[in-house]
This record gives C-alpha cells, structure tokens and sequence, in this order.
C-alpha cells in the first residue's frame, strides 16, 4: 500500500523515522520526498504502521494529512529491501519547519573536549537548527539550502548514510572539517579567522559594542554595564532593548517569569518574552519606564558559546539594522553600523527573519511579532481561493490564503522605506513559490490613501488581472480574530493607536459587529482633535491640552503665543477616535510621558501604572448615545483625588466599561455570544484583564488572539479574508 503524508515532514527527520519502524517492523518498500510530502511504499498493514508511525515521530514533525491507496506489488517492494528514495519535485506546498533552538544533545557534544564537533557554532542534528532560514526550495535536500557550497566530509557522510545515527539524513549536517565557519571583522573590516568567537566575547567583556551574525539576521549586542554607552551611541534614549540570558538561574535576576512566561521561554521557538521585571538600576536602563522587559535564552550553538566564554549572565541583543531598515544581511551593510567588531559567517542567510516577541496572557500567547521559530505556519482557514494581504504601515507581516488555509510571512517592519517594501514583496514571493500559489483570486489592501503597501497591492492586481480590494483597518483586525477564533461572526472592539475609517477619521477606539464580508460600527469613543496633525501623536502634550480645552481647559503647557494658537486650531483640527491617543493623554496628564520616541511609549509607559491601580471608581464612563465622551471623562478625572495609578485605572476602566456596554447591547441584538478584543492598545495586560472582567460579568464569552499578532501584524489576515469573501470566494 501507498501512504502519503502532508505536513511538517521535510527537514525533520521523518523519513529517517519511517526507515527505521519500517526495519523494526520486518517490512520492505520506500519512503521518498515529494514536494511537500513524503510518500511511503509498504508489504504491510498500512494502519498498524501509520499508528506506529504517530507514536514514533520526531520532536519537530507534524503530521496534517494522511491518505491510503494502492502501491507497487509486494513482490516488487521485497526486492528493494527497504530505502530511502532520492527526492522529487512532485506538488507544492509549505511543509517545513521552523527554526528550532539547539537540542541538548548537540549541546553536550559541542562542550565536550574530546567530541569532533568540540565548539563548532553550526553543530545541530534532524532535531534541531536553522531549517526556514536556510531554506531556498522545496524538495528539503541539501542542494535546496544554503548549505550547498558546503560538501559533506567522509564522516559527516557515514554519519548521513548510517540508520542508527541520529544524523542519519540530515541534509544540513556538518562539522569543522566541511561547514561553514565564523570569523571575526575589526571595525575597518580586517579578518581574524583564530578563535573568533572567544575574541569577540573578550571584545564584549573590554566594552565593545559588537554586531553578530546569527541564523536569520544580526544582532547588536553589548554587555548590560555598557548599556547607557549603547543608548548614546546608536541614538535610542528610551526605547526597551531585548536582553539573552546565560539560563534561567541568570534570568531570573532581572525578571519575575509566570509558568506560562517559562513555557514560552524554554520552547524550542526561543521567543523573547516580555515578562515583569525586577526593579533596579541595570533593568530600569535595559526597559525604561516600563514593568516589563524582553529577555530570552540562547538557541544558535554561537550564542552558548558566547557564554562558555563570557563572565557574564546577559547581553544585550537587539536586531542590527540602519534606522528605518530591515535587518542587515550582508558584511558589507553590517559593516556601515559602525561597531568596534563583527562577528561574521560564510554560510548565507536565505530567509531573513527577526526575533518573535510575545508575552503572556494568562494561559494565551500574545505576539507582539511572529517570526523566527514560529513561520512558516498556517491557521485553518473557511474560504477557497488564493489571496494575498499586504497588511497596514507599522509592524508589517504578509499573508496568502491558499487551498483552505492562511500562511503569513515573517515580521517585515514598517513600511517607511523601499527596503522593507522589497522585503515584504519578497516574503510573499516565497511563500507563494513553496505553495504552487500561482494564480490569485483576490488581494488586499488598508483603506488608507497614504499607505505606501497600496503601491505593492495594485502592481500585484494589476499583474494578476484583479482589482485590489480596499479593507478598512478595524474590520481586518475583526476578520483576523474572526479567523483564528473560528467563528462567523462577532462583535469585536478594536482598540489601536490609529487607522482610517470609511468616514475620513482616524479610527482607534471601535465597537464593531463582523463577519469575514463586512461590518457595522456600532461605537466609539469621542472624536477629539489633533493640534497638528501627526505632531500631535509626537508631542502628546497636545493631546492632553485638546482634551481639556474641550471641557473648559485648564492645562498649561505651552507658552501663551503657542496656546493661543492651538485654541484656534481645535475646530480645524483632523479628528480621532484613538484609544491609544487618550492613553496618550492620560500619560502626559500625569507626568508619566511627556513626548514619543518611539511607537506607543506613552501609553506603554501607562501599563505600569495600571497593574497599581487600586480604586477604579474614580472616573464615571461619560455615554452620550453610542459614543463615550472621553473629554468629559478626562475632566473628572483631572478634577478628582487620588494617586496616579488610581487616576490612570479609573479613567482606562471607564472606557473600557462604556465600550463593553455598548459592545454586549450589541451582541445582544445580534444575537451572539462572543465579544473580540483585538488591536495594540489590547497588548496592555490591565486592559485585557479588565475587558474580558467585563464581558463575562455580562454573560458573554471573551475571545483575544492567540495565532496571530494583537497589532498590525494581523492586518493582512484580515485583508485576505475579507477580499476573498467579497469576490465570491
């Protein structure tokens, strides 16, 4: 009998697996790559094996779809014994896995003195290692990867061909003798190809800031004591920067984890995890402001070699890019950064891919960016055809519905540059390569006229003979949750920094009632103006003076010729509905953050305050019809007594208690059960404990993400969704 398998069973070690159960088994027949499955040839019972075969799979395999049928004669299959077939192209589709932290058995052999891979940084085995990052095409062979210029030495080659070996098949196996190699760049871009990796933790411990090439990218890195020095030199003052801990002792030094924050940690995908902090000097530099800060363990064979040689428990690791850029991949761009050292590597990177950020929330997931050891992925998806979503502006990710489910690419960045707008272009291409996507029924795109992802959409469109659909920015977000959540529909409040409503405003603080096809706007916070328009969303004092010129004013923070002007302004002024933009002016009301640096830190800053706030009831919610008058609230909380964290709670829960209101008369009409909470202000803990508090003390049931991004990074699922939807798909 034939089985085929579909699913993640290329580059796992699977058909090594089904070589030896096949053997074990007494039984004769194949196992051969085929695009993206594996297509298995047996003389015996199809599900004794296939039962077998489950309990039996490798730690990184994932087995979707298995179909049964007729094969070749048993007389031809006992002839063959039984073999592991050369590949072939066969269909399309992603079946491969994710980047995946070392394993500890490739750990203890790279620390062990008398092993032939002794601190060799590329040593990994079918369990664990770069795999989409090194990834050209599907069949997974080594031709197919990077590892290509790279021929496999004698040994290497036993170990490839021997079934008992653990590396048996490994089409990236290596070793010091036939792969790649790390070497080491002074600033002027000299070479030094003698224990690279020793001298550049030598060069860390001395107060060097270095750039280290890694599996998908690089990263500036720098010791925890030259961190104010780092801050100076690559002109980022209070933006938070992630930290590698040597192991959990270390970690937990600087961070207080919850047992869910330790499962997302120790996983193989090795996200950061933003987890609560331990107050003091070191970790109020690492993450100003903030109750939180980004740590994760070491996953390349490098970055614990780093620490067999470091003094250190931590460094700073952070992604190596130009300002506005994606991250760089070649010597020559790292070069450019200006850093004392590089460490480099000859082995090409295919795929760039940054770091994941994700953070807990109670036993959910949330992701701040899904990218390395997490994509390629796809969620189940209810409509046929083929879409592609370009997402927003900020926090971009890709994405293509395909043949019943929705695959995204890796994090992209923000689409303030031609670089990531190629990068973006690029994920895609791939994506779609791997799938056999060549045909498209549809294409999304934000609603917003300014966003420079439109330009990609249309080109796109028009290349594939379709018109590009414009999807407005909260209704993506409540397709994506609808997506993921499975449901049909629900009403969902999307709460965000800014999009573009159909309306010309600039929607954020939203009650919306969705399907995958449309939606209706059934609240909202109070329109407020923004002196200036996006210098407003810099300088939030702005915020914060409009908000109180609207009930009678009362701030002074500017001088009396600017004050005045900005009085004449407010009734010209554009508009928003931003929940963001009131965390916004909460935060500067309160002396908690006055200006933007970077996106969202006012309201960022905001959490800390919230996790304190012990009275709630400070702040009435203000509900005119269906709009919360979020000025008149601003007001009471302005005139009331009590502590910046109360102020801050009460004011956040009242909008929130408004909103849930609104949203549950909503369901009720709808007749549905399930509110949403999606968008970037929904990445705040209190927020998301507050409002899903709320929705169940109403009697509904509360749905937030847990597969796709909180923020824009969900933008294009939903774009996907809805242009398929639309077009009849």
């Amino acid at each position: 009998m034939r089985v085929t398998v579909r699913g993640v069973v290329q580059g796992v070690g699977f058909r090594p697996t089904v070589h030896r159960l096949a053997r074990s088994m007494g039984l004769h027949g194949y196992v051969q790559n085929n695009g993206s499955n594996v297509v298995i040839e047996i003389d015996g019972d199809p599900q004794e094996f296939i039962s077998r075969l489950k309990a039996a799979l490798p730690p990184l395999a994932r087995l979707d779809d298995i179909v049964i049928s007729e094969g070749l004669p048993d007389h031809r299959l006992k002839e063959m014994g039984f073999v592991i077939v050369p590949s072939q192209e066969g269909s399309k589709g992603v079946g491969i896995p994710n980047d995946t932290a070392v394993c500890p058995f490739c750990l203890e052999e790279m620390l062990s003195s008398g092993d032939r891979r002794y601190l060799y940084p590329f040593t990994n085995c079918t369990d664990c290692g770069a795999r989409f990052t090194v990834i050209e095409d599907l069949p997974y062979d080594r031709e197919n990867t990077s590892m290509r210029p790279f021929p496999m030495c004698p040994e290497c080659q036993r170990e490839y061909e021997d079934p008992d070996d653990r590396r048996f098949h490994h089409q990236t196996i290596t070793c010091p003798v036939c792969g790649p190699r790390y070497y080491l760049l002074d600033a002027e871009g000299r070479r030094d190809d003698e224990d690279p990796i020793a001298k550049f933790a030598f060069g860390l411990q001395q107060g060097r800031i270095g750039v280290a090439k890694s599996w998908g990218g690089m990263h500036l890195c720098c010791s925890l004591d030259r961190l104010q020095h780092l801050r100076e030199w690559y002109r980022r003052r209070e933006k938070p920067f992630a930290v590698m801990v040597r192991d959990l002792e270390a970690l937990k030094r600087y961070v207080r984890p919850s047992d869910h924050d330790l499962e997302l940690l120790t996983s193989g995908h090795r996200p950061i995890v933003l987890v609560d902090k331990i107050e003091n000097d070191i970790t109020e530099l690492v993450s100003p402001g903030l109750g939180n800060m980004g740590v994760f363990l070491p996953y390349t064979s490098m970055q614990h070699l780093l620490f067999h040689y470091l003094k250190e428990d931590a460094l700073v690791m952070t992604s190596a890019n130009v300002p506005g850029e994606p991250m760089v991949l070649r010597e020559k761009d790292a070069l450019m950064l200006g850093a004392d050292m590089y460490l480099m590597h000859d082995r090409e990177i295919i795929n760039r891919c940054d770091d994941s950020v994700v953070r807990s929330f109670e036993s959910k997931t949330y992701y701040l960016r899904k990218s390395r050891g997490h994509i390629p992925s796809y969620i189940e998806f209810p409509l046929k055809g083929t879409a592609i979503g370009v997402g927003a502006h900020e926090g971009l990710a890709g994405a293509l519905a395909f043949d019943g489910r929705l695959y995204a690419t890796q994090y992209i960045g923000d689409a303030t540059s031609p670089g990531v707008l190629e990068f973006l272009e690029e994920g895609l291409k791939y994506l779609r390569r791997l799938l056999g996507a060549d045909e498209l029924d549809a294409i999304g795109m934000d609603l917003h006229p300014g966003h420079s992802t439109r330009r990609l959409a249309k080109r796109l469109a028009e290349e594939a003979g379709i018109e590009a659909v414009e999807v407005q920015h909260h209704h993506a977000h409540a397709a994506a949750l609808l997506v993921e959540s499975q449901l049909p529909e629900m009403v969902v409040l999307t709460l965000d920094g800014t999009g573009y409503g159909d309306d010309g405003v600039a929607w954020g603080g939203e009650v919306l009632f969705s399907d995958l096809k449309d939606y209706r706007r059934i609240g909202h916070l109070r329109e407020i103006p923004l002196l200036g328009g996006e210098k407003a969303v810099y300088d939030v004092r702005r915020l914060a003076f409009a908000m109180a010129e609207l009930t009678g004013g009362g701030l002074d923070y500017f001088p009396e010729k600017d004050t005045e002007l900005f009085r004449k302004m407010m009734p010209r002024a554009g508009t928003s509905t931003s929940f963001g933009r009131v965390l916004d002016a909460i935060s500067c009301y309160l002396d908690v953050c006055q200006y933007r640096s970077y996106d969202g830190e006012p309201a960022m800053k905001l959490e800390k305050w919230l996790e304190k706030a012990k009275r709630l009831d400070l702040v009435p919610t203000v509900r005119k019809g269906n709009v919360i008058d979020t000025p008149d609230m601003f007001r009471c909380m302005m005139d009331s007594s009590g502590s910046v964290a109360d102020k801050a709670g009460s004011m956040t829960y009242a909008m929130l208690s408004g909103l849930v209101d609104i949203a549950a008369e909503g369901a009720e009409d709808e007749g549905v059960k399930h509110i949403g909470l999606s968008g970037g202000v929904s990445y705040n803990r209190p927020i998301s404990r507050w409002s899903k508090m709320l929705i169940e003390k109403r009697g509904l049931e509360f749905v937030c993400h847990d597969r796709t991004p909180n923020g824009d990074g969900c933008i294009s699922t939903g774009q996907c969704a809805v242009a398929l939807s639309r077009t009849g798909n």
